[in-house]
């Protein structure tokens, strides 16, 4: 069973392309990418090829969750959510499956209250 490769984004040998492609040592890298912040893991995402493709999930600093989703081909695909530092739901966001139309959007603040609702299909916005 092979393992995945790991990097950190900070390492001197990650670099992009003129194609906006994450390079390794000088070639399109497949595997996740980490990011940390004060020793603590804040991003984690998948890449193939060197073009974000899979899971990606960011934390807040004390590890709470900030966002996760998937992407594929460098694309948003389906439900993205983000929370408020607290913990509770920011935002959810349905992506089509080209990756640039959201067809619902709804946000909440800090307490959970709604503050925005909106979904392609009725042409309908409520704030």
């Amino acid at each position: 069973m092979a393992t995945t490769q790991r990097i950190d984004i900070d390492d001197p040998e990650v670099d992009m392309d003129d194609a906006q492609r994450l390079l390794y040592r000088g070639e399109p890298f497949t595997g996740e990418v980490t990011e940390h912040l004060g020793g603590k893991l804040v991003s984690l995402d998948s890449y193939a090829d060197g073009v974000q493709n899979g899971s990606s999930r960011e934390w807040y600093k004390d590890g709470t969750l900030r966002s996760e989703g998937t992407v594929r081909e460098g694309l948003p695909r389906g439900e993205f959510r983000e929370w408020h530092s607290n913990g509770t739901l920011a935002s959810r966001k349905n992506f089509d499956d080209d990756g640039l139309t959201i067809r619902e959007e709804y946000e909440w603040d800090e307490d959970g209250r709604p503050t925005r609702s909106w979904r392609l299909d009725d042409h309908r916005h409520e704030t």
